[in-house]
């Protein structure tokens, strides 16, 4: 036995930020890693693993293990109880289950690390594992993280992240303006400001070390190729890692679209009843509190007074801050769902347009669906993904209330706008067509094949 030998499958362990957004474009970039030959691991902390687990195909290559997060069952989950959970304790057990693979004979060929889990960077460096990092969003919001240094050279921060301009900002060429009050880690009170700050410098820091950047992003070609327009602008002097944008890979076949909540069918039944593009879906994404109550239930009476149909989606807690009675007051009118299968219904010939947080996954899938959008920026990437939808693309409009003057013409301009349209067809086809997937794949084998020259390939055939 001991001179035989046996070919082994290379893993490539992934690992995301524990949440709705990050995981799910990870999911589908495993799927791809497996027509390149290996064994693709995601490692989660334990409180989001099973329901990670119940999305994949039993029958799948796609490993997923959980590892202790440190966090009580009832403390909260938000920004920064993940934060303390993947800096305290979750990179000890990464480490333990990466070093377990080794001494078991198992191959681990790369990590591809979130960077917005960037501590699991340093602990595939200490394994001596070759690590690329993943970004799940835009690569204009990576850019503008990355021009952090030079926001802070010229003054337009402060060293702890504070506006210091006033104005438009263009913070690369060719991309729409924006407001420094835009930044992302503007969310919540001075302290929270801050500290959201110091997360992407540690973040950006980390990052500096790796040798590839996977990015859930479209060709730059298809979005940026009007000329710049006038504004304070950044040239980033950061040293880049190789970017590869695999965007066009958020269609990969997987048994089930990725959802860490239970989808209310029950939609798709109701959209049958409805005219064709009648109805107005409406999704903030899983994070829905920086809205607030008081917005919530001033869309729900807006909702009501135009008598427009609609899909809600709308978690339990935020439901108990509608009006009394009223879903029951708008039950022919609407539906209000904890969390609807969003590409389904975005497929569905009933909708007419969707209502959004401008997330990222949200955007694509919009593009993918063909959908003109409302655009309602909340927090984070989200006011650059805005950007870009309104401004460079022209695929749908935004809207600063929820007030019935605002709403209605909203929804005027974008039923009344049938160049929106066109330009969605023309962007689905450059972004998510045929040729443009291709691409996207060569992009993942141009990927493989050079972590694989500069590490000199890595062993398949191993001693039993």
């Amino acid at each position: 036995m001991g001179n035989m030998k046996r070919i082994q499958t290379p893993k490539i362990i992934l690992v995301p930020y524990p949440a709705q957004g990050h995981v799910t474009p990870l999911l589908k970039l495993a799927s791809a890693f497996l027509d390149h030959g290996f064994e693709p691991v995601m490692v989660t902390p334990e409180f989001i693993h099973r329901r990670i687990t119940s999305n994949i195909d039993p029958k799948s290559d796609i490993s997923c293990i959980s590892i202790p997060d440190g966090l009580e069952m009832d403390m909260p989950r938000d920004f920064f109880a993940n934060e303390k959970a993947m800096e305290i304790n979750m990179p000890c057990h990464l480490e333990g289950l990466v070093r377990k693979f080794n001494e078991d004979g198992e191959v681990v060929a790369c990590m591809v690390v979130d960077l917005l889990a960037s501590w699991a960077i340093e602990v595939g460096h200490r394994c001596g594992v070759p690590v690329a990092g993943f970004w799940p969003a835009m690569l204009a919001t990576y850019q503008l993280i990355a021009a952090i240094p030079d926001m802070v050279r010229t003054g337009l921060i402060s060293e702890t992240g504070s506006p210091q301009h006033l104005g438009p900002l263009c913070f690369l060429p060719n991309q729409p303006l924006l407001s420094t009050e835009d930044l992302p880690w503007l969310i919540g009170t001075p302290a929270s400001r801050k500290a959201r700050f110091e997360f992407w410098t540690r973040t950006l820091d980390r990052s500096r070390k790796l040798s590839w950047l996977l990015v859930n992003s479209f060709p730059e070609e298809c979005i940026d190729h009007d000329k710049p327009q006038n504004g304070a602008l950044l040239e980033n002097s950061m040293d880049q890692p190789l970017i590869f944008q695999v965007g066009a890979l958020s269609k990969h076949p997987l048994v089930k679209n990725p959802s860490f909540w239970e989808e209310d069918m029950s939609c798709l039944q109701w959209l049958d009843k409805q005219d064709p593009s009648s109805v107005l879906y409406i999704s903030f994404g899983s994070w829905v509190s920086p809205i607030g109550e008081g917005k919530v239930k001033k869309l729900a009476l807006t909702l009501e007074a135009l008598g427009q149909p609609f899909i809600w989606v709308l978690g339990p807690t935020w439901q108990g801050g509608l009006p009394f009675g009223y879903i029951e007051r708008v039950s022919k009118q609407g539906k209000v769902v904890s969390w609807a299968p969003q590409l389904k219904v975005l497929q569905h010939k009933a909708v007419m347009c969707y209502l959004t947080h401008c997330g990222w996954n949200s955007t694509m899938e919009a593009i993918q669906c063909q959908k003109c959008l409302i655009c309602y920026p909340v927090a984070g990437d989200q006011f650059v993904n805005c950007a870009y939808i309104t401004e460079k693309w022209k695929i749908g409009v935004k809207i600063n209330g929820f007030g019935e003057k605002e709403m209605e013409q909203g929804l005027r301009r974008v039923m009344e706008d049938h160049t929106m349209n066109d330009k969605l067809t023309r962007l689905h086809e450059i972004t998510m067509g045929e040729e443009a997937c291709v691409v996207m794949m060569s992009n993942l084998t141009t990927f493989v094949n050079d972590f694989k020259e500069q590490t000199n390939g890595y062993p398949i055939e191993l001693s039993m």
